[in-house]
């Protein structure tokens, strides 16, 4: 019979918590009184038991002042006792602790990442390239440094992948009227990013306080044909643009002409006047005027 092998049960989450520390200004004074006394004893000392107790208190003092630590401004040290969490300290200047205790820093300070630049296919299926700043900082430092291998290489991969993630859900531009797309609701997709990659780093001891699109177009294999889309789309827009104001203004043209009874024209007229206004007012260049010199019939 083969025996089979167990999973061992997941382990509680390591959470942040206040590790034992001391104010290190009152413990460095302590400990140079206390030297100096035993130096002071030791010189006084008769008999060779005596001294080798207060070399031995000597050496004692000196191993309690190893507990002695800085902490810099936004910085934290992370403590463990023989492999087993023992706390955190933020608290600022000169700390002391047990001197056994392992301590190692870790910045809570804000830092800004920024992806290298993907090549994904956007929601249409369009190759684009797409790149972005994440803005974060540690917010608990018993995750970050346990409960992942390491939080700054883990923020990089999971930040690539949530950009990754969210540029295929949405087209590059908007393809119907109102339709969310990536280059015109920038806001929207800038906040949408940052919850995924908030989500993602939670596990990590890590808060994400921004992240943004730095970078975002087509792929250079059919940059050129986008481009050529994008001006026809533009072009047309004028043109209907350019058209609508030409009806407007022949139309009211005709009304002033009607109103004013400056002159009387049947339907054919109205057919060639409104076609020259219309030339006029459409044309990519300027027209030549025609002076007719005989009869108006």
């Amino acid at each position: 019979m083969t025996q089979e092998s167990k999973l061992p049960s997941k382990r509680g989450q390591v959470t942040d918590k206040q590790s034992f520390s001391v104010n290190g200004y009152a413990v460095v004074l302590f400990g140079l009184l206390v030297g100096g006394l035993l130096v002071f004893l030791f010189t006084q000392a008769s008999s060779n038991p005596e001294r080798v107790a207060y070399i031995a208190s000597m050496v004692v003092n000196i191993f309690i002042m190893t507990g002695l630590y800085m902490v810099q401004p936004n910085q934290a040290k992370v403590m463990t006792l023989f492999g087993a969490y023992a706390g955190s300290d933020s608290e600022e200047g000169l700390r002391w602790t047990v001197p056994f205790y392992l301590k190692k820093s870790i910045s809570l300070r804000i830092r800004n990442f920024e992806s290298s630049t993907l090549k994904v296919n956007d929601k249409s299926g369009s190759p684009i390239e797409i790149a972005s700043v994440v803005v974060w900082s540690v917010s608990d430092t018993a995750e970050a440094m346990f409960e992942v291998d390491d939080y700054e290489s883990f923020v990089s991969i999971q930040s690539e992948a949530a950009l990754r993630n969210m540029a295929t859900g949405y087209p590059y531009d908007q393809n119907t009227d109102g339709e969310i797309s990536l280059r015109s609701h920038a806001s929207q997709i800038a906040e949408e990013l940052r919850v995924e990659i908030d989500n993602r780093l939670q596990k990590a001891g890590v808060t994400v306080h921004e992240a943004r699109i730095s970078h975002l177009a087509y792929a250079p294999e059919i940059a050129n044909a986008m481009l050529q889309r994008q001006q026809a789309g533009a072009m047309v827009a004028a043109r209907q643009q350019i058209v609508d104001g030409a009806v407007g203004m022949v139309e009211m043209a005709l009304e002033k002409l009607t109103e004013k009874g400056v002159v009387e024209l049947d339907e054919e007229r109205k057919a060639v006047m409104v076609s020259n206004l219309l030339v006029v007012l459409c044309g990519d260049k300027s027209t030549q005027p025609v002076v007719n010199a005989g009869s108006l019939y």
